[in-house]
């Protein structure tokens, strides 16, 4: 590979990783991607590790990762012992699968907390004169207001249109 398609391959890396860290995801993963995305053959673990200098545990992680949002799948290659992989370019159906994975768990996560939340307000309703019961008791409904909203988009046939 030139130098010049060396160096832009490069700036793809960093970017991805750059783009990956600010939602939160880490900067490996979308280098990992990247790297695997812009190389022509399969790549191994080791490959990653060489080129993105990172342990072979963190690439390990982000490759698994990744496999399980369906943004790199194992290939078999003849003689060969290491998994090699190679990297899927529906990017709707990754993006989808990260989505799900990402923020439908930390909605779950998030739902439990707000169940209990409305359980105790609930239970405790002869307190609804006290203040800060009161305060609490409003805030918590409006959660549960907007958590319902944001469940909605969340299920809308546009948005699902959109992660195609």
């Amino acid at each position: 590979m030139s130098s010049e398609l060396e160096a832009l391959r490069q700036r793809f890396i960093e970017r991805a990783g750059q783009i990956t860290q600010s939602i939160g995801i880490g900067r490996v993963i979308g280098q990992s991607f990247a790297h695997i995305y812009f190389s022509p053959e399969p790549q191994t673990l080791d490959d990653l590790t060489q080129a993105l200098q990172i342990s072979k545990g963190s690439a390990s992680m982000s490759v698994r990762q990744l496999e399980q949002w369906g943004a790199v799948r194992q290939v078999w290659i003849k003689g060969e012992r290491k998994d090699h992989y190679e990297a899927n370019d529906d990017f709707g159906r990754i993006i989808r699968r990260a989505l799900l994975d990402l923020i439908g768990r930390r909605m779950e996560t998030t739902d439990t907390l707000l169940e209990d939340s409305e359980a105790y307000v609930k239970r405790d309703q002869g307190k609804s004169q006290d203040p800060e019961h009161a305060f609490m008791e409003r805030r918590i409904k409006k959660l549960r207001h907007f958590r319902d909203r944001a469940q909605y988009i969340w299920d809308s046939s546009v948005l699902r249109l959109l992660l195609k």
